[in-house]
């Protein structure tokens, strides 16, 4: 199932390290090939640029699927697709700072398109680049956000390999379930 592609990504919008005091820069745009993003990554005081979706109001259930499938030209960089749920425990994860996140990192082909596939047993809670320690259960019929991140951390918190401060393009091309 097609969640989004080409202009289908209208209403997302960067999330770049300025909001804990970065320096980073960047803007996305929808478009016939996906959604563009470009920018320029600087790593003192935050190092990690993004787009995400708008809220998803009622959230996505994709609870009949799999995992997603991405398509994303990223220039061999490593980037974090993160998750957001809508709270079925009375909003008590939307207290944390940042918010929790389900996270999974990934990297790019260094020329052209990388197609894959992430299978929502293989994303981390995390939070604000740490993972979460507690015995948390993914649920995916109430997803409500999106997000891809090019940060100098990886989905552990250690550093991220690809990381590479400077300008950064990338565009992601389609998101959609499987099987």
């Amino acid at each position: 199932m097609e969640i989004v592609t080409a202009d289908g990504f209208s209403g997302w919008q960067a999330l770049n390290d300025t909001i804990m005091g970065g320096r980073s820069q960047g803007r996305c745009q929808a478009g016939p090939g996906g959604l563009q993003f470009q920018g320029e990554l600087v790593e003192e005081g935050g190092g990690f640029v993004s787009c995400r979706s708008p809220l998803f109001s009622p959230p996505l259930d994709l609870s009949s699927a799999e995992g997603l499938e991405l398509e994303l030209a990223g220039g061999g960089r490593r980037f974090k697709l993160a998750l957001a749920c809508a709270d079925g425990v009375a909003g008590l994860t939307e207290l944390i700072p940042g918010g929790l996140r389900w996270v999974v990192e990934f990297a790019t082909q260094a020329e052209g398109s990388t197609q894959l596939s992430v299978p929502f047993s293989s994303l981390r809670p995390s939070v604000r680049a740490r993972p979460v320690g507690l015995p948390l259960r993914f649920d995916a019929s109430r997803i409500n956000r999106l997000q891809l991140l090019h940060s100098r951390f990886g989905d552990d918190g250690s550093p991220n390999a690809g990381f590479r401060p400077g300008p950064i393009s990338f565009n992601l091309q389609a998101i959609r379930t499987y099987p």
